[in-house]
């Protein structure tokens, strides 16, 4: 099922930051082996009542000049309504109305997507009401006052989010097509990939709304079976938004990895992995995507004998935290290999949805564990107990342990590595939760 999108817009020092904390709660944790991506604080998943979403800043706005701050306001505005299910437009009652706020919501406006108004900074709503109510002369519906840092009216103005959620949220759920995100950095020749997997196969069953986003998925029929295939690479719109390239490719990736099964990352083997590249392979990672790295412009490469080893190597150098994806080296431009993509595609999906057995796993783990010993610490050494696959799209395993403390990452790293070498589950990470359980149980 794919998350809604809400993206928060708004004029620097309205609180956005804080605001967007308070909503993404303990959920923004620094991945130790992640780079960059959830330390940029673009994103992160948020949950009310029952309904979880995706939250998206597409902030980052600290100029000097008003003219600035407007262009980069309307940059905003333009992403959020591209990319999101919902619009949160962030104003500050104690700086009042502006022309900036007037010009960014006539923009909302005419964008036809719901749009919840928050003034920010309501800390006595006795004395701030009558400085709200300036707020109606948007012209976008009813102001709701918070305040972010004393984390009053939070929930009313949650409450309001979650009604404009579509109805059909869940209808990703119905259709049983594999979806394939297709991501990377601008000009790494997504689009070339996207017609070349087209015209190979002669076959473009329709082209679909890409539910309430402004993106179009393209159906691909192969051997028989439809895959839906979501587009990232603007190829039916060149976006307007020039500038901060790299925070609009980022936001791009977050609301198309959300929707996909399997994601393939394009880079570019002329400039090999960049940190961008690193950033979002780190989105599919964190989501616990199906993964396939795909190097294309491989036909622009001078080749030895050495050469996929070393451009292999160094990827996986660059991407440690995700060693279990494939790599695929490809030419759109020429088809080199492009055929194999399908069959690698069904592979990671297959893999991503694997179950094992509980009986098997333990037979796995018990005898790694009499390989390795558990760690120990002040004398008391971990012992599992017992470890069960309680879901799929990734694959999650809970562990039982006598005390979570002594359970270090490198531990779980290395049943992690035995669970793989007895099971394959190439191309998916894989998700463990550590639970505790009293001895005498």
């Amino acid at each position: 099922m794919s998350k809604p999108v809400v993206a928060v817009v708004g004029r620097p020092n309205v609180g956005k930051s804080t605001l967007f904390n308070v909503l993404a709660g303990e959920r923004i944790s620094i991945v130790k082996d992640t780079p960059g991506v959830t330390r940029d604080r673009i994103y992160a998943d948020a949950s009310w009542l029952d309904r979880t979403f995706t939250l998206i800043d597409t902030g980052g706005i600290e100029p000097d000049s008003k003219d600035i701050i407007l262009s980069q306001m309307r940059e905003q505005a333009e992403i959020a309504i591209e990319t999101a299910d919902v619009i949160v437009f962030i104003t500050d009652v104690r700086q009042g109305l502006v022309d900036a706020d007037a010009k960014v919501a006539d923009m909302l406006r005419r964008s036809k997507k719901p749009v919840v108004l928050v003034v920010n900074k309501v800390d006595s709503f006795e004395k701030f009401m009558p400085d709200v109510y300036e707020f109606y002369n948007l012209g976008i519906g009813d102001p709701i006052p918070v305040s972010a840092a004393s984390q009053l009216g939070i929930g009313d103005m949650l409450d309001e989010i979650i009604k404009h959620f579509p109805d059909d949220a869940g209808k990703d759920e119905e259709d049983e097509r594999p979806r394939v995100a297709i991501i990377g950095k601008p000009n790494v020749g997504k689009s070339s990939l996207v017609n070349r997997l087209l015209g190979e196969n002669r076959v473009i069953v329709s082209d679909i709304a890409g539910t309430t986003r402004d993106a179009v998925d393209t159906a691909i029929k192969y051997n028989g079976e439809e895959y839906v295939f979501i587009d990232t690479a603007g190829l039916r719109r060149k976006s307007k938004i020039k500038e901060d390239l790299e925070r609009y490719s980022i936001i791009r990736a977050v609301t198309a990895v959300e929707r996909a099964d399997v994601v393939l990352i394009v880079i570019d083997a002329t400039e090999g992995v960049t940190e961008q590249d690193a950033k979002i392979a780190g989105i599919a990672h964190d989501r616990g995507k199906g993964i396939i790295i795909v190097v294309n412009k491989w036909d622009a490469i001078e080749k030895d004998n050495k050469t996929i080893y070393k451009h292999t190597e160094k990827i996986r150098q660059i991407l440690s935290f995700m060693p279990y994806a494939e790599i695929m080296f490809i030419s759109a431009k020429t088809g080199q290999r492009t055929g194999r993509i399908f069959d690698m595609i069904r592979m990671v999906l297959e893999n991503n949805s694997m179950r094992v057995a509980t009986g098997v796993l333990n037979e796995i783990v018990t005898e790694a564990v009499a390989m390795q010993q558990p760690p120990s610490d002040k004398g008391k050494r971990l012992r599992i107990y017992y470890v069960t696959q309680v879901a799929v799209k990734p694959p999650t395993f809970v562990i039982f342990v006598n005390d979570k403390e002594l359970m270090h990452f490198s531990y779980t790293r290395y049943l992690e590595n035995r669970i793989r070498e007895a099971f394959g589950f190439k191309g998916t990470s894989l998700k463990f939760i550590i639970r505790e359980r009293k001895e005498d149980k």
